[in-house]
């Protein structure tokens, strides 16, 4: 087990990025930015333990700079979509950037995406090297009231996991919703596309959306539509298919509602036949957002991603939550902390 650091490289403003390297006895590493929290690699083995990338990312941070770019970043204030790109708390009405057809989406460009963390804490240990990185969002901060402090960390487990602990407060009540936009192939070759992986997702609804993936409210049955993935089949078994939302999108981004009690739970799970490499999903929120790369990230500071070559699994709260009280979600309060796991598990077949 060890955490190294060293220097990434600086931003055009001249403010330094940092990169953390996190190694478990079997190999398994992790890279982590300081630069919007990011998971720039992550390398774990395959059934004959070869080690390979199965996240996209940049070899510098041009690339992460461009506008809109959340590869492997942190999400937040409020991840996901807020509809007419406002809110209201008592009465009071907050206005955010309209970055997506008159709604927000991640706010961008004041999102935690696109802002420099600072290390809280690191542990070296010999069991579970983790890295705390966190971020202190200003009260008004892209639209948002209280002050925020964000604390984010990262561990890698011997049995080749990688936990994201999400922890949060504030001063003043203010809409939260975290997550992490890892683009991942775990093939480990981001040339192959991700229709042919096995996917099971442990959702028996799925909220629907109008053509802007607003949610109208409603929870549709997963049963005979292309979005059932209770028992597995592969990414790209339905994704043609007659379905208005994939038709619109190219493609699956769509937010699942997780099966099972509350608490901690498998939310989903991935496999590559031909390396023998699964991932496992586990979560203690209510719904997670699967994003299938639907267009192409062309020749972007050197790195090409064709369309569905990568898949995002964004263990989150509902899209929009702010405007449906029907939704499993609270805004974040003075003296009630936020606390929240995400687990991606690696394992071989």
């Amino acid at each position: 087990m060890s955490l190294e650091e060293s220097r990434f490289g600086r931003l055009a403003d001249g403010r330094p990025v940092e990169k953390f390297t996190l190694k478990n006895t079997a190999g398994m590493s992790a890279e982590i930015l300081t630069y919007g929290c990011r998971i720039a690699k992550l390398f774990v083995p395959d059934r004959n333990g070869k080690m390979e990338n199965v996240v996209i990312g940049y070899d510098g941070l041009e690339g992460y700079e461009t506008p809109g770019n959340v590869f492997g970043a942190a999400i937040g204030r409020f991840a996901n979509r807020i509809a007419g790109a406002e809110f209201e708390i008592e009465g009071r009405r907050y206005s955010l950037p309209k970055n997506e057809r008159g709604n927000c989406l991640h706010c961008a460009p004041y999102g935690l995406q696109d802002r420099v963390f600072r290390v809280k804490r690191s542990d070296n240990s010999d069991d579970a090297p983790s890295l705390t990185l966190s971020y202190q969002s200003p009260d008004g901060e892209g639209g948002f009231p209280g002050n925020v402090r964000i604390d984010i960390t990262y561990g890698l487990t011997t049995d080749n996991a990688l936990t994201i602990e999400y922890a949060a407060e504030t001063d003043a009540e203010t809409p939260l919703n975290l997550t992490n936009h890892t683009y991942f192939n775990i093939t480990g070759d981001p040339r192959r596309d991700i229709l042919p992986l096995e996917m099971q997702i442990n959702a028996d609804y799925y909220t629907e959306a109008d053509a802007d993936l607003i949610p109208t409210g409603k929870l549709v049955p997963v049963d005979g539509t292309p979005c059932d993935f209770r028992k597995t089949k592969t990414i790209g078994q339905d994704i043609r298919a007659e379905d208005p939302l994939l038709r619109a999108c190219g493609g699956y981004d769509h937010n699942f509602v997780l099966s099972g009690p509350s608490g901690m739970k498998k939310a989903a799970e991935l496999y590559h036949q031909a390396s023998g490499r699964g991932m496992l999903v586990f979560t203690d929120l209510p719904g997670m957002q699967v994003y299938t790369c639907n267009g192409d990230i062309a020749g972007k500071h050197g790195l090409t991603v064709a369309k569905h070559h990568a898949v995002c699994l964004e263990t989150q709260f509902f899209p929009d939550s702010v405007h449906h009280p029907e939704f499993p979600y609270e805004n974040l309060k003075p003296g009630k902390p936020f606390h929240s796991t995400t687990i991606y598990k690696f394992i071989t077949k």
